[in-house]
């Protein structure tokens, strides 16, 4: 189980003992409330701020303590499963995986149901239900990808192309940045193609067409549409954009939130966001998708104060909350009061992954993609072809992502 290190946090004192942070108020009279949970790093702050607001307001009712642990969303579900009765009272983590979480005991379902379908975006709440019961409190709506880009080089109309960015790119010794050893981001030349990769029913195996010879596009035609982008001057398979932007190597890449302080920053005013482009595929021009999915607090069945765990998670997802998150973490909100401000309207790349979410699906994989998809995405960027032909190459890799998982 991955706890916290010593960290002074949540506004509160650092356990000598135990070295985790924590808030904690005390009223003679009232009884004690002690609450965990796990946050990435990067909450932090915003959570010591939504935590002592919420002590400071259930004060009468209680001497409440929250202890506080980092921990990356991409590692909590492991983490949780692997030792549900010793795991925290409140955990985030993103709908991806909350299936899993939920068929493994580590879901309580939201005690205000009806509250939480109206207060917050149909796509979200349905995201976190399974078999009509949600279990999960929505707190962003923005976990996808889009294009940003540099003003300088790059007009409105150019960056509707894919070709068109490549080929600015090339003529300016610049790069268009993308991450193709990422499965998460290769899927985006697939999403509109009409060939599929998924998660089956036992939400353990996959399914995956992506090497079709009968589909309109087929695996091959993709195939071949990446392994032309791979080779043009202007584009680099890298996720070091970042370092791009700040050196003017790079003049655009696809990423997503949380790239877009770091890059308004470097960019100033010709800082760009917008939905992903069409690529050319087949003599067709395809568009561009994303996987889009949300992020959510959940609350462990086996908390030793369950109600107060609901009430924390309600208080954290409500609109108010929300808007605080977007104000200090720049996250785009779920909750639709929240949604609808004039701050996050007018918010470039909260409204380009709103554009780009219309061509997008959630992320709903199982374990053995991964590792298959980075090979191929690799493979295609080089169009260093290991098999005998890229049929047989597609072949090798949907039988991997396809594969049992049980030895």
């Amino acid at each position: 189980m991955v706890f916290g290190m010593a960290l002074t946090g949540c506004n509160g004192k650092e356990d000598k003992k135990t070295g985790k942070s924590s808030t904690e108020t005390k009223k003679a009279g009232s009884k004690d409330v002690k609450l965990s949970i796990w946050t990435g790093e990067e909450d932090k702050d915003y959570l010591a701020t939504v935590t002592q607001k919420f002590i400071d307001e259930n004060k009468s009712e209680a001497n409440i303590t929250i202890e506080w642990s980092p921990m990356v969303e991409g590692e909590c579900r492991d983490n949780l499963l692997g030792d549900v009765l010793n795991a925290p009272d409140l955990y985030t983590t993103t709908d991806g995986d909350i299936q899993s979480i939920a068929a493994g005991g580590a879901a309580s379902p939201v005690t205000n149901p009806d509250e939480i379908r109206a207060n917050n975006l149909e796509a979200a709440v349905d995201s976190l239900t399974i078999n009509d019961t949600i279990y999960g409190y929505p707190i962003t709506a923005d976990n996808g990808y889009f294009l940003y880009y540099n003003k300088k080089y790059l007009s409105e109309k150019d960056i509707q192309s894919l070709d068109k960015i490549l080929e600015t790119a090339a003529k300016n010794k610049k790069k268009f940045a993308m991450n193709w050893s990422s499965g998460w981001y290769l899927y985006s030349f697939y999403g509109q193609t009409g060939l599929k990769v998924g998660l089956n029913e036992d939400g353990v195996t996959n399914f995956c067409d992506w090497n079709s010879k009968e589909n309109s596009i087929t695996g091959v035609d993709v195939a071949n549409a990446l392994m032309k982008i791979g080779k043009n001057p202007g584009f680099s398979n890298t996720e070091d954009w970042i370092k791009g932007f700040k050196n003017g190597s790079v003049i655009a890449c696809v990423s997503g939130i949380w790239d877009e302080s770091t890059l308004q920053s470097i960019l100033g005013k010709n800082f760009g966001a917008a939905k992903l482009p069409t690529y050319t595929c087949a003599g067709e021009q395809i568009q561009m998708a994303c996987y889009f999915g949300y992020k959510m607090i959940g609350v462990n069945p086996y908390s030793d104060h369950l109600e107060w765990a609901h009430k924390l998670a309600n208080f954290i997802s409500n609109e108010e909350n929300q808007k605080l998150r977007f104000e200090l973490r720049g996250q785009g909100p779920s909750n639709i009061n929240a949604a609808e401000s004039d701050e996050v309207k007018q918010d470039a790349a909260i409204q380009a992954v709103i554009a780009q979410s219309e061509f997008s699906e959630p992320q709903r994989l199982g374990v053995n993609f991964w590792d298959a998809a980075t090979e191929l995405g690799n493979i295609l960027s080089t169009g260093k072809i290991q098999e005998k032909s890229i049929q047989a190459q597609l072949d090798k890799t949907v039988k991997k992502i396809t594969a049992s998982t049980v030895e």
